[in-house]
């Protein structure tokens, strides 16, 4: 038996791929932008519970967001991280939203370690924040904002082998207790969105990935994901594949573990989803 005054180990935290939606989009009356007041109420329920469905509450959080891209994978180092509202044209309250989790610089600086021990270039910025691909879904997901939260950015080539390679990376922080998430979306077609024109193709896509995700061989996996422009309506899902990226990395950190489709939804006529590993 374990000496009583030994800590408890800490449970293995599985990995996500969350949509974070568009802009402030659930903090909003989105008939404003021409939709059904409703359109995003389905995924906010979901995000509401999504601390529910994990084996504990974790230690902290790592989150890779669609909206941070470097030269190297960085990582944010603030205590105390600033909002950065980027997005345009909406509301005013939604640029005084707050999100008021702190960082970490212990667990940024174990960040660094692990990717350049498996030799992964890497560093520290001590002034980055959350933007809305962090805080807009975990205003829903983590409200207490009492977890702490260290930002980790994609990198600027947006190579999906060195993503996949990074996640593989930083798995150990899945056995302290940390959560790995990756913010973004499945389907990012700015052009295409509210138009029939993203229907069919963002399901296609989304099953590409759904039925590539679950498949028992790691080798299959991570082999579609690195091919990912490769499957079915991939750059009409992904002109640019910024938001995808954040599923990478996620699904590196998973490694041995399959993902499995957890969420999805039809918003602005496209199919959005969201994976888990673990």
């Amino acid at each position: 038996m374990p000496d009583s005054a030994s800590p408890t180990p800490a449970a293995t935290q599985p990995t996500l791929f969350i949509p974070h939606g568009g802009g402030p989009c659930f903090f909003m009356d989105w008939s404003l932008m021409g939709e059904p007041a409703n359109t995003w109420d389905k995924t906010a329920e979901w995000l509401k519970n999504l601390a529910s469905t994990l084996p504990e509450r974790p230690k902290a959080i790592v989150v890779i967001s669609g909206h941070w891209e470097e030269s190297v994978f960085t990582v944010a180092t603030s205590a105390a991280p600033e909002m950065i509202y980027d997005y345009y044209g909406f509301p005013k309250h939604t640029y005084e939203l707050q999100y008021p989790a702190p960082g970490s610089a212990a667990l940024a600086n174990r960040i660094v370690e692990l990717l350049t021990g498996a030799g992964i270039a890497a560093k520290t910025d001590a002034t980055r924040g959350f933007d809305h691909g962090v805080f807009i879904p975990f205003l829903l997901a983590f409200p207490d904002a009492s977890i702490p939260v260290v930002p980790l950015s994609l990198k600027k080539n947006l190579d999906p082998a060195e993503h996949l390679a990074a996640g593989k990376a930083l798995k150990a922080l899945r056995d302290e207790g940390v959560l790995i998430v990756g913010s973004g979306m499945s389907y990012h077609n700015m052009h295409a969105f509210r138009t029939p024109s993203a229907t069919a193709p963002s399901k296609a896509f989304d099953d590409y990935l759904t039925s590539s995700l679950s498949q028992e061989e790691k080798a299959v996996r991570m082999d579609a994901l690195s091919q990912w422009s490769q499957g079915p309506a991939a750059r009409n899902a992904h002109p640019r594949e910024e938001h995808l990226l954040p599923l990478m990395i996620a699904a590196g950190a998973g490694d041995d573990d399959k993902g499995e489709r957890i969420f999805s939804d039809v918003v602005m006529q496209a199919t959005v989803s969201a994976f888990r590993f673990g």
